[in-house]
């Protein structure tokens, strides 16, 4: 069976195709074709609540490609999901007619429960996990933050946290680069989105910790010093939390020039990678302090919900796109 996943964030639209490794279409999946595209959809959403007219012409151009590729390359189910900017947005209703038009599928709008449900499967078909060992998955994204803690057996506790890279460079970080003070303030915010996720998940319990999504993948290839944005190289890579500490702490302290120049930064990801830095490196130093060290090193993944997403259509498949009149 091929199918087809679409993952519209606050910041980037990504799609999968691919292929069902089992002939009774469950299991893993072999990728056909993966794309990415920063969009910024939530441009703005955080302050104003609403989608603006030229981050939804940004997203539909986007989805106007993807639904000729899902067609082109006959995946026979597709799913579409939306996140947190369109979670937080009043004219949603604009933006799911426009995916009706263009798909001929309804973009599902998920809680954050869901999408964390989503990105553990995600990074849970790829690394191996031991039941009675949780492992905690975090998802970084551009609106919100899923902790997912889960073993073999599936998902123990979740919760969804509006902090992302987006959502905080745009509340905080607005020099060039951040100020100790912008700093001190965006930390306030990931601290008590921390304690928020505390309420509902034992990260005390984690054995281990795997990133996901863009921010922690650039982070990554940063702390690696790679000459160019290298997946094989990211996906799987454990590394000391120290250095990923340093990796954090440099990105945030650069200037958007010299984040720019760097050899595997998306142009898309320049502007919000440092409040995706602090974020992570938030994360880490207070996984280390609830575990009492116990977390040394942390894995990246790049498989997360896209991948949760096309795996989920084995299980509830959705129809193929029609074409856009």
């Amino acid at each position: 069976m091929r199918v087809a996943g679409i993952d519209c964030g606050t910041n980037s639209i990504r799609l999968l195709v691919a292929d069902s490794a089992d002939d009774d279409g469950v299991g893993r999946l072999v990728d056909v074709h993966r794309e990415m595209r920063i969009v910024r959809l939530g441009q703005g959403v955080d302050a104003t609540g609403m989608l603006a007219p030229e981050a939804l012409a940004r997203t539909f151009a986007a989805a106007d490609d993807y639904a000729a590729t899902v067609r082109d390359l006959h995946a026979e189910h597709v799913r579409f999901v939306a996140t947190s900017a369109m979670r937080d947005a009043r004219n949603r209703d604009e933006f799911m007619a426009g995916i009706r038009e263009r798909f001929g599928v309804e973009a599902e709008i998920i809680p954050g429960t869901e999408e964390a449900a989503l990105s553990f499967a995600g990074a849970a078909s790829v690394l191996p996990l031991d039941q009675g060992r949780p492992v905690l998955v975090v998802d970084l994204g551009g609106g919100s933050t899923e902790f997912v803690l889960g073993d073999a057996a599936g998902v123990i506790a979740s919760r969804s946290i509006d902090m992302g890279c987006v959502r905080l460079t745009e509340r905080h970080l607005r020099s060039d680069p951040p100020t100790a003070e912008e700093v001190a303030a965006a930390e306030r915010d990931v601290d008590a989105g921390i304690e928020q996720a505390l309420a509902e998940v034992p990260l005390a319990e984690a054995t281990a910790v795997i990133g996901v999504a863009g921010s922690i993948t650039t982070i990554t290839a940063h702390a690696l010093a790679l000459p160019a944005y290298l997946p094989e190289r990211i996906h799987g890579a454990e590394l000391a939390v120290a250095q990923v500490a340093r990796a954090c702490t440099s990105l945030l302290g650069l200037s958007h020039a010299e984040r720019a120049a760097l050899p595997y930064m998306h142009p898309g990801r320049v502007d919000v990678i440092g409040a995706g830095a602090l974020v992570w490196r938030r994360i880490l130093g207070r996984l280390g302090e609830l575990t009492g060290g116990r977390i040394e090193t942390a894995i990246t993944s790049e498989h997360d919900i896209l991948d949760g997403i096309a795996l989920s259509t084995l299980e509830r498949p959705g129809p193929l796109p029609r074409k856009a009149t």
